[in-house]
């Protein structure tokens, strides 16, 4: 039998865990978090004050900062938040960060093993050869876990001990056999996600479209793009906005109704958990070939990787082949919150071994 571990996550304090909404690096953590928890590691919890957690809660700041704070990365709070997990560094066997380079510069300073999963995109920082390179440049050496195969970078060579995929509670979503009449866009308002493509696809299709994202009205170039671009095409007909939506019923009942899920990502997406829920409610996805998407759809089989807009409507138009209980069984079998953690836990023993 594996002993029980004392195991230090360590989450950015912008949102709430679980988040209430929108948050994906977040719900990951909470997964991690209670599952280790219920296996019987003594686990603690670095994050914002109004988390929820079976497991040991530690905070610097009693409310998420996201709307407190102007933005996302204000060094002082981030320095400050991280430097409470780092302090107490000697009762972990193990330090997991999430807060990127706020963690990794701090990793070297602890004799506690630290492993960091970055759950954003390498591209634009090895093309950018900013702060952000240099700093990754600087701790290459130290262990990281990469979220898709495609999220290695090229150009830099960090020291990745494993690809893990995000897993997800697939019980917690409803499955559905019998769609409704609207296809699905999920995620936030920015243009690299692919929203305008999304109501592009829709008016081609002439099908209904439903909008369910976040606007940062923290983050001013997002705002003027809603404004601009996405606010003047939505006509609460075809195409309808219905906000920001959180938790396991409101995102199960958008999801499992809907034809298909659009995700015409311009990004590299290292993971991408919209098409993952989306498929566990038994919903094919329609997206790009961008980042992941390969590795998380299988084409032909629960959803269609395309290249535009007009590949996209092509798809659309075979999107009655796809078996939806094929779309459920790969989130099953490839994507579950068990799986991630099997593969945490493996990786925690390795390094602390190592050590």
């Amino acid at each position: 039998m594996k002993r029980k571990l004392k195991i230090a996550q360590l989450v950015p304090p912008w949102i709430e865990v679980p988040p209430k909404k929108y948050g994906g690096t977040e719900l990951i953590a909470s997964y991690l978090t209670e599952g280790l928890t219920e296996r019987g590691h003594s686990v603690t919890l670095f994050a914002s004050g109004d988390s929820k957690t079976r497991a040991k809660l530690s905070f610097c700041f009693p409310k998420a900062l996201y709307g407190i704070k102007s933005s996302w990365s204000d060094d002082m709070s981030s320095i400050f938040h991280c430097s409470r997990c780092f302090k107490e560094a000697s009762k972990f066997d193990i330090i997991h960060n999430h807060f990127n380079y706020y963690g990794i510069a701090f990793a070297n300073t602890v004799n506690t093993p630290v492993v960091t999963t970055y759950h954003g995109d390498f591209t634009e920082i090895i093309k950018d050869k900013g702060a952000k390179y240099q700093m990754l440049k600087e701790f290459k050496d130290s262990p990281f876990v990469s979220i898709s195969n495609f999220q290695r970078p090229k150009g830099i060579n960090l020291n990745f001990v494993k690809t893990i995929y995000n897993g997800i509670d697939v019980d917690s979503f409803d499955f559905s056999n019998t769609p409704k009449d609207y296809i699905a866009w999920i995620g936030r308002i920015t243009p690299k996600k692919g929203i305008l493509d999304a109501i592009e696809i829709a008016k081609r299709l002439n099908v209904k479209l439903k909008i369910a994202a976040k606007i940062d009205k923290n983050y001013l170039p997002d705002v003027e793009f809603y404004e601009n671009k996405v606010k003047p095409l939505i006509d609460g007909n075809q195409i309808s906005y219905i906000g920001e939506i959180g938790g396991y019923k409101a995102k199960s009942d958008l999801l499992k109704n809907a034809i298909a899920l659009l995700n015409p990502i311009e990004w590299h997406e290292p993971f991408g958990l919209n098409m993952v829920e989306a498929m566990a409610c038994g919903t094919p996805v329609i997206a790009y070939k961008m980042g992941s998407v390969p590795e998380v759809i299988k084409d032909g089989k629960t959803g269609f990787i395309v290249k535009d807009i007009k590949g996209a409507v092509s798809a659309f138009g075979r999107i009655n082949k796809i078996n939806r209980a094929d779309c459920c069984d790969l989130v099953k079998n490839k994507f579950s919150k068990n799986m991630m953690i099997d593969n945490y836990e493996e990786v925690y023993f390795k390094l602390i071994n190592k050590k």
